[in-house]
């Protein structure tokens, strides 16, 4: 088994879908609370502080996901690598590529939609 730190360690297959979880339960959860304590005057459009917030938060799990896609895809190519070693760097680095888009797509509407309608 390899150390949790190494990128070759299968905890970090799920890795990336994790950590789009936890973003899509924030950023949902962060959107009904802000719309329930300080809503924003909807005559302002998309261009509220909540909006803002929702997609600075956004913005930054894809950068973290597109890190830790970079950081796996490189695992992989390294030469001392065995086959199965690859073969996990491979996929981790695929499902966190996966979730940077799923976030980047599914942020999308905090950048053209006011929020709470």
């Amino acid at each position: 088994m390899q150390p949790l730190r190494s990128p070759y360690n299968p905890i970090h297959i799920p890795l990336g879908l994790v950590l789009w979880s936890l973003w899509f339960v924030a950023i949902y959860g962060g959107l009904s609370v802000g719309c329930a304590f300080v809503p924003p005057d909807p005559a302002q459009g998309q261009w509220t502080w909540l909006n803002g917030l929702l997609a600075l938060l956004s913005l930054v799990t894809a950068i973290a996901l597109l890190l830790l896609a970079r950081l796996f895809q490189r695992a992989a190519r390294r030469d001392r690598a065995t086959q199965s070693e690859r073969f996990v760097a491979r996929i981790a680095a695929g499902i966190n590529l996966i979730g940077a888009i799923a976030t980047v797509f599914v942020a999308l509407p905090t950048l053209s939609l006011p929020p709470c309608l």
